[in-house]
């Protein structure tokens, strides 16, 4: 559980710095959306960090956000570079929030 919520605040991290790593920061709509969606990503990904379970409204809120990552490089016409970097690391992040979303609550597992 821990390591999925760490690699999708990390997911996070990566859209924050993406409109200016891999060159999109001149579309302004794609950048601010890039950077908003990524903090609510580090945010909920940390905040819900060690709450498993389908009552967690941070991993569904994180399964959000991987939907957005997904589907937004086709709203703002991005190139192949930026697209499938954001639909492969949406894709992560909605299968590590679903796999959260599906965990027992009283499991002790660490990952």
């Amino acid at each position: 559980m821990k390591i999925r919520g760490n690699l999708n605040a990390l997911i996070g991290v990566w859209f924050i710095i993406a409109p200016w790593a891999i060159g999109f920061s001149d579309q302004s709509g794609a950048l601010w959306s890039s950077t908003i969606f990524g903090i609510i990503q580090v945010i909920v990904s940390l905040w819900g960090y060690d709450k498993p379970g389908w009552n967690s409204w941070q991993n569904w809120i994180s399964t959000i956000t991987g939907v957005w990552f997904a589907i937004f490089p086709f709203i703002y016409s991005l190139t192949n570079g930026e697209l499938w970097s954001s639909v492969i690391l949406g894709l992560i992040t909605i299968i590590f929030s679903l796999w959260s979303l599906g965990s027992n609550s009283g499991s002790k597992a660490v990952d």
